[in-house]
Protein backbone atom coordinates (compact mmCIF):
# COMPACT_ATOMS: atom_id res chain seq x y z
CA UNK A 1 0.00 0.00 0.00
CA UNK A 2 1.46 3.50 -0.97
CA UNK A 3 0.25 6.79 -0.53
CA UNK A 4 0.47 7.42 -4.37
CA UNK A 5 -1.80 4.87 -5.17
CA UNK A 6 -4.31 6.36 -2.76
CA UNK A 7 -4.12 9.67 -4.09
CA UNK A 8 -4.61 8.42 -7.67
CA UNK A 9 -7.74 6.78 -6.55
CA UNK A 10 -9.39 9.82 -4.40
CA UNK A 11 -12.34 10.81 -6.32
CA UNK A 12 -12.83 14.75 -6.07
CA UNK A 13 -15.54 15.13 -8.62
CA UNK A 14 -18.11 14.51 -5.55
CA UNK A 15 -18.53 14.67 -2.10
CA UNK A 16 -17.16 11.90 0.24
CA UNK A 17 -18.85 11.26 4.01
CA UNK A 18 -14.99 11.28 5.25
CA UNK A 19 -14.01 14.51 4.06
CA UNK A 20 -17.35 16.00 5.40
CA UNK A 21 -17.44 14.71 8.80
CA UNK A 22 -13.72 16.13 8.64
CA UNK A 23 -15.34 19.81 7.74
CA UNK A 24 -17.86 19.63 10.45
CA UNK A 25 -14.64 18.42 13.10
CA UNK A 26 -12.41 21.68 12.00
CA UNK A 27 -9.89 19.82 10.27
CA UNK A 28 -8.53 20.93 6.94
CA UNK A 29 -8.49 17.41 5.11
CA UNK A 30 -11.39 18.10 2.37
CA UNK A 31 -11.71 20.00 -0.71
CA UNK A 32 -14.55 22.65 -2.20
CA UNK A 33 -17.15 20.16 -3.02
CA UNK A 34 -17.23 18.52 -0.21
CA UNK A 35 -17.21 21.85 2.09
CA UNK A 36 -20.47 22.70 0.11
CA UNK A 37 -22.04 19.67 0.53
CA UNK A 38 -21.60 19.88 4.26
CA UNK A 39 -22.82 23.38 4.19
CA UNK A 40 -25.83 22.16 2.51
CA UNK A 41 -26.26 19.67 5.35
CA UNK A 42 -25.43 22.53 8.08
CA UNK A 43 -27.74 24.81 6.74
CA UNK A 44 -30.34 21.35 7.06
CA UNK A 45 -29.60 20.68 10.60
CA UNK A 46 -27.06 23.07 12.11
CA UNK A 47 -26.54 20.65 15.26
CA UNK A 48 -24.12 18.52 12.67
CA UNK A 49 -20.98 20.38 13.82
CA UNK A 50 -22.21 19.15 17.29
CA UNK A 51 -23.12 15.97 16.81
CA UNK A 52 -19.36 15.26 15.30
CA UNK A 53 -18.25 16.41 18.26
CA UNK A 54 -20.24 14.40 20.76
CA UNK A 55 -19.41 11.68 18.37
CA UNK A 56 -15.40 12.00 18.85
CA UNK A 57 -16.09 12.80 22.75
CA UNK A 58 -18.18 9.73 22.96
CA UNK A 59 -15.51 7.48 21.24
CA UNK A 60 -12.79 9.15 23.94
CA UNK A 61 -14.84 8.44 26.98
CA UNK A 62 -16.06 4.92 26.10
CA UNK A 63 -12.15 3.95 24.79
CA UNK A 64 -11.22 4.89 28.72
CA UNK A 65 -13.93 3.47 29.81
CA UNK A 66 -12.81 -0.19 28.72
CA UNK A 67 -9.41 0.45 29.47
CA UNK A 68 -9.55 1.53 33.12
CA UNK A 69 -12.71 -0.37 33.76
CA UNK A 70 -13.04 -3.18 31.85
CA UNK A 71 -9.30 -4.64 31.60
CA UNK A 72 -9.66 -4.13 27.17
CA UNK A 73 -6.19 -3.80 26.15
CA UNK A 74 -7.25 -4.46 22.27
CA UNK A 75 -9.68 -2.29 20.25
CA UNK A 76 -10.59 -3.40 16.38
CA UNK A 77 -11.96 0.46 14.85
CA UNK A 78 -13.44 -0.18 11.44
CA UNK A 79 -14.59 3.26 9.41
CA UNK A 80 -12.00 5.14 11.04
CA UNK A 81 -12.09 8.08 9.00
CA UNK A 82 -9.59 10.40 8.39
CA UNK A 83 -7.12 10.98 11.64
CA UNK A 84 -8.08 13.03 13.95
CA UNK A 85 -6.01 13.65 17.09
CA UNK A 86 -6.25 12.29 19.74
CA UNK A 87 -6.83 9.11 17.57
CA UNK A 88 -8.31 6.32 19.31
CA UNK A 89 -4.59 4.34 20.07
CA UNK A 90 -3.53 7.79 21.80
CA UNK A 91 -6.55 7.71 23.89
CA UNK A 92 -6.48 3.77 24.80
CA UNK A 93 -2.51 4.30 25.02
CA UNK A 94 -2.88 7.30 27.49
CA UNK A 95 -4.31 4.78 30.04
CA UNK A 96 -2.75 1.49 28.78
CA UNK A 97 0.54 2.49 26.64
CA UNK A 98 0.82 -1.41 26.03
CA UNK A 99 -3.04 -1.08 24.26
CA UNK A 100 -2.97 -2.55 20.92
CA UNK A 101 -4.76 -1.32 18.15
CA UNK A 102 -5.79 -2.12 14.59
CA UNK A 103 -7.82 0.30 11.91
CA UNK A 104 -9.75 -0.53 8.95
CA UNK A 105 -11.36 1.86 6.71
CA UNK A 106 -11.94 1.49 2.56
CA UNK A 107 -11.24 4.78 1.81
CA UNK A 108 -8.34 5.75 -0.23
CA UNK A 109 -8.12 9.52 1.61
CA UNK A 110 -7.73 7.59 5.19
CA UNK A 111 -5.11 5.35 3.37
CA UNK A 112 -3.28 8.10 2.51
CA UNK A 113 -3.34 9.58 5.84
CA UNK A 114 -2.43 6.09 7.98
CA UNK A 115 0.88 7.20 8.91
CA UNK A 116 -0.97 9.07 11.69
CA UNK A 117 -2.09 6.39 12.91
CA UNK A 118 0.78 4.30 13.35
CA UNK A 119 2.36 6.59 15.87
CA UNK A 120 1.99 3.67 18.31
CA UNK A 121 4.01 3.95 21.90
CA UNK A 122 6.96 1.21 22.19
CA UNK A 123 4.81 -1.33 24.52
CA UNK A 124 1.85 -1.42 21.85
CA UNK A 125 1.39 -1.47 18.27
CA UNK A 126 -1.14 0.09 15.88
CA UNK A 127 -1.60 -1.21 12.12
CA UNK A 128 -3.81 0.19 9.16
CA UNK A 129 -6.14 -2.18 7.00
CA UNK A 130 -7.73 -1.45 3.89
CA UNK A 131 -10.89 -3.39 4.26
CA UNK A 132 -14.45 -2.99 4.08
CA UNK A 133 -17.09 -3.82 6.70
CA UNK A 134 -19.85 -4.99 4.08
CA UNK A 135 -16.88 -8.00 3.90
CA UNK A 136 -16.14 -8.80 7.31
CA UNK A 137 -14.37 -11.98 6.92
CA UNK A 138 -11.64 -10.65 4.56
CA UNK A 139 -11.19 -8.34 7.34
CA UNK A 140 -11.00 -11.01 10.03
CA UNK A 141 -8.75 -13.09 7.21
CA UNK A 142 -6.34 -10.11 6.73
CA UNK A 143 -2.39 -10.79 8.01
CA UNK A 144 -2.40 -7.61 9.34
CA UNK A 145 -4.93 -8.19 11.76
CA UNK A 146 -3.83 -11.33 13.49
CA UNK A 147 -0.15 -9.83 13.61
CA UNK A 148 -1.70 -7.19 16.03
CA UNK A 149 -4.45 -8.65 17.75
CA UNK A 150 -5.16 -11.77 19.51
CA UNK A 151 -8.32 -13.11 18.96
CA UNK A 152 -8.16 -15.07 22.32
CA UNK A 153 -8.16 -12.25 24.32
CA UNK A 154 -10.86 -9.68 24.95
CA UNK A 155 -11.00 -6.97 21.87
CA UNK A 156 -13.25 -4.11 21.57
CA UNK A 157 -15.25 -3.51 18.50
CA UNK A 158 -15.53 0.27 17.86
CA UNK A 159 -18.12 1.06 15.17
CA UNK A 160 -18.31 4.90 15.50
CA UNK A 161 -20.59 6.72 13.15
CA UNK A 162 -20.22 4.23 10.58
CA UNK A 163 -23.46 1.79 10.74
CA UNK A 164 -25.95 4.26 9.69
CA UNK A 165 -23.70 4.33 6.28
CA UNK A 166 -25.07 0.54 5.93
CA UNK A 167 -28.25 0.46 4.48
CA UNK A 168 -30.56 -2.81 5.81
CA UNK A 169 -30.04 -4.22 2.52
CA UNK A 170 -26.40 -4.69 3.11
CA UNK A 171 -27.38 -6.55 6.59
CA UNK A 172 -25.98 -4.26 9.23
CA UNK A 173 -26.72 -7.00 12.11
CA UNK A 174 -25.33 -9.57 10.13
CA UNK A 175 -22.45 -8.12 9.85
CA UNK A 176 -21.88 -6.82 13.29
CA UNK A 177 -22.88 -10.35 14.63
CA UNK A 178 -19.92 -11.88 12.15
CA UNK A 179 -17.48 -9.56 13.79
CA UNK A 180 -18.76 -10.27 17.45
CA UNK A 181 -18.86 -13.85 16.72
CA UNK A 182 -15.01 -14.16 16.57
CA UNK A 183 -14.27 -12.08 19.99
CA UNK A 184 -14.19 -14.44 23.26
CA UNK A 185 -16.02 -13.29 25.96
CA UNK A 186 -15.18 -9.98 27.51
CA UNK A 187 -14.88 -8.44 24.56
CA UNK A 188 -16.88 -5.23 23.82
CA UNK A 189 -19.29 -3.47 21.21
CA UNK A 190 -18.88 0.47 21.14
CA UNK A 191 -21.13 2.28 18.99
CA UNK A 192 -22.57 5.12 17.79
CA UNK A 193 -25.13 6.11 15.27
CA UNK A 194 -27.25 9.07 13.75
CA UNK A 195 -30.67 9.16 14.53
CA UNK A 196 -33.82 10.96 13.22
CA UNK A 197 -35.79 10.26 16.64
CA UNK A 198 -35.45 13.89 17.58
CA UNK A 199 -36.50 15.77 14.72
CA UNK A 200 -37.17 13.50 11.68
CA UNK A 201 -38.06 16.52 9.49
CA UNK A 202 -34.90 17.42 9.40
CA UNK A 203 -33.21 13.94 9.48
CA UNK A 204 -35.44 12.91 6.25
CA UNK A 205 -33.42 16.50 4.72
CA UNK A 206 -30.12 15.29 5.82
CA UNK A 207 -30.67 11.43 4.27
CA UNK A 208 -31.80 13.16 1.43
CA UNK A 209 -28.36 15.08 1.01
CA UNK A 210 -26.38 12.36 1.46
CA UNK A 211 -27.79 10.02 -0.73
CA UNK A 212 -27.88 12.59 -3.57
CA UNK A 213 -24.28 13.13 -3.00
CA UNK A 214 -24.24 9.06 -3.86
CA UNK A 215 -23.47 8.08 -0.32
CA UNK A 216 -26.72 5.79 1.11
CA UNK A 217 -27.32 6.31 4.49
CA UNK A 218 -29.90 4.95 6.77
CA UNK A 219 -30.25 6.59 10.33
CA UNK A 220 -31.97 4.62 12.53
CA UNK A 221 -34.07 4.39 15.75
CA UNK A 222 -33.37 4.09 19.13
CA UNK A 223 -35.03 0.90 19.05
CA UNK A 224 -33.00 0.22 15.91
CA UNK A 225 -29.67 0.53 17.13
CA UNK A 226 -30.15 -1.31 20.80
CA UNK A 227 -30.18 -4.29 18.53
CA UNK A 228 -27.07 -3.98 17.53
CA UNK A 229 -26.36 -4.94 20.96
CA UNK A 230 -28.19 -8.40 21.65
CA UNK A 231 -26.76 -10.14 23.72
CA UNK A 232 -24.18 -7.58 24.91
CA UNK A 233 -24.52 -6.67 28.64
CA UNK A 234 -25.00 -2.84 28.20
CA UNK A 235 -23.03 -1.00 30.39
CA UNK A 236 -24.76 2.32 32.68
CA UNK A 237 -26.45 4.31 31.33
CA UNK A 238 -27.75 1.46 28.40
CA UNK A 239 -28.22 3.18 24.70
CA UNK A 240 -27.96 7.14 25.34
CA UNK A 241 -27.76 10.27 23.43
CA UNK A 242 -24.28 11.20 22.92
CA UNK A 243 -23.40 13.43 25.31
CA UNK A 244 -25.47 11.51 28.16
CA UNK A 245 -23.15 8.52 28.06
CA UNK A 246 -20.96 8.94 31.33
CA UNK A 247 -20.08 12.76 30.24
CA UNK A 248 -17.28 14.40 32.20
CA UNK A 249 -19.17 17.17 32.96
CA UNK A 250 -23.37 18.90 32.83
CA UNK A 251 -24.15 18.60 29.14
CA UNK A 252 -24.58 21.31 27.20
CA UNK A 253 -26.43 20.36 23.92
CA UNK A 254 -29.23 19.49 23.28
CA UNK A 255 -30.55 15.79 22.47
CA UNK A 256 -32.28 17.23 19.03
CA UNK A 257 -28.54 19.27 18.49
CA UNK A 258 -26.79 15.75 18.84
CA UNK A 259 -28.84 13.33 17.83
CA UNK A 260 -26.46 9.95 18.19
CA UNK A 261 -27.28 7.18 20.15
CA UNK A 262 -24.55 5.63 21.65
CA UNK A 263 -23.70 2.21 23.65
CA UNK A 264 -20.98 -0.11 25.42
CA UNK A 265 -21.88 -3.29 25.55
CA UNK A 266 -19.81 -6.92 27.01
CA UNK A 267 -19.87 -9.90 25.35
CA UNK A 268 -20.75 -12.17 28.37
Amino acid sequence: MTTSHAARDIDTSRPHSARMYDYYLGGKDHFEIDKQAAETVASAYPGIFVCARENRAFMHRATRVLAREHGIRQWLDIGTGIPTEPNLHQVAQSVVPEARVVYADNDPLVLKYAERLMRSTTEGRTTYIEADVNDPQTLLDAPELSEVLDLDRPVALSLNALMHFVTDAQDPYGIVSRLLAVLPSGSALALSHCTPDFDPATWQKVTDIYNGAGTPVQFRSREDVARFFDGLELLDPGVSVGHRWRPDGEPTATDAEVSLWTGVGIKP
